[in-house]
């Protein structure tokens, strides 16, 4: 069975209750749940992990190759400043898809470099949950390559 290993970084577990005019009223309970029912759907085991801290990140990221097939990754805050989870991200070998709810190219200057995109295959940013979504179903797509790859 494909596995994808699904990262929320830093203040995700805030959501709905922080600056919902950028982030919207959603929380990280109806995301996750939204998407457990697409890996139902589509027959692909998650695991759904959420940190605040960058060590842990890096170390699950570490770990994921020999268990994941890809991974979803919001790096948060991290998207701007974590040269170690960009590092573990290429050390992984895998499929990284990256995702956001808001237009991280619409907001500060400062939020405006990913120091992940470059090291990813692809993104989905601004949409809110459905850039989750999106994000999933092409995780799911590179997810399933990568298994063929590794018979």
């Amino acid at each position: 069975m494909v596995k994808i290993l699904i990262i929320h970084g830093p203040n995700l577990d805030l959501l709905g209750k922080r600056e919902q005019g950028i982030y919207g009223k959603i929380t990280l309970q109806q995301i996750n749940n939204t998407l457990k029912d697409i890996g139902k759907a589509r027959k692909v085991k998650l695991k759904i992990m959420q940190s605040n801290h960058e060590g842990e990140i890096v170390s699950i990221i570490g770990r994921a190759k020999n268990e994941f097939n890809a991974i979803l990754i919001n790096p948060a805050a991290y998207t701007h400043t974590s040269v170690a989870i960009r590092d573990a991200i290429l050390a992984s070998g895998l499929p990284v898809v990256e995702v956001h709810l808001s237009n991280i190219y619409a907001r500060e200057e400062f939020r405006q470099k990913s120091l992940i995109s470059p090291v990813v295959r692809g993104g989905v940013y601004g949409f809110g949950i459905n850039s989750y979504t999106l994000g999933l179903n092409a995780a799911i797509l590179l997810a399933r390559d990568n298994a063929q790859k590794r018979r």
